[in-house]
């Protein structure tokens, strides 16, 4: 249980290149959940990383609108994953069915926010213009380095 815990906490810190930034797939979930700590580390990655597909992507004026919108899903995102890591944390003495059900909650969770990130992605991709729809196409399918961070951090 705490192998695929692991696997979901490194796919969510990736999220398919959106919604956050990279963790190495090795990291602890402990290292995992104490970055969605409120305030802290989880926040400045995503919006580290809004800033920097921002850039990456060569948003136009034109295009503000639809990237404030994706922006905003990420946050949101961010904001309910970070909270329902929390609960995991905070949460003591649960039984397997326990953890299973909210391990279950954080998987639909991820699956629900990545469709609203989808679903809000979708209209500045179509804006895009053929150079940043190549970016785009790049960025998101790029793996980063072994134990590096997807936004261009990696490890030295």
């Amino acid at each position: 249980m705490k192998k695929a815990l692991v696997i979901l906490a490194s796919t969510l810190a990736m999220s398919g290149a959106f919604a956050q930034t990279a963790a190495p797939a090795s990291a602890p979930v402990a290292n995992a959940m104490a970055a969605s700590a409120p305030g802290g580390k989880h926040e400045r990655n995503v919006e580290d990383r809004i800033a920097y597909l921002h850039s990456q992507l060569k948003i136009t004026p034109a295009q503000e609108t639809q990237w404030n919108a994706f922006a905003d899903v990420m946050r949101s995102n961010g904001q309910t994953m970070s909270q329902l890591f929390q609960e995991r944390r905070a949460a003591t003495n649960l039984s397997a069915l326990d953890d299973m059900k909210q391990y279950a909650t954080i998987a639909q969770a991820h699956a629900d926010g990545m469709k609203r990130l989808v679903d809000a992605f979708e209209p500045l991709y179509s804006s895009f213009s053929a150079e940043q729809k190549t970016l785009a196409d790049t960025t998101f399918r790029h793996e980063p380095p072994q134990g590096g961070k997807k936004h261009g951090k990696a490890a030295k």
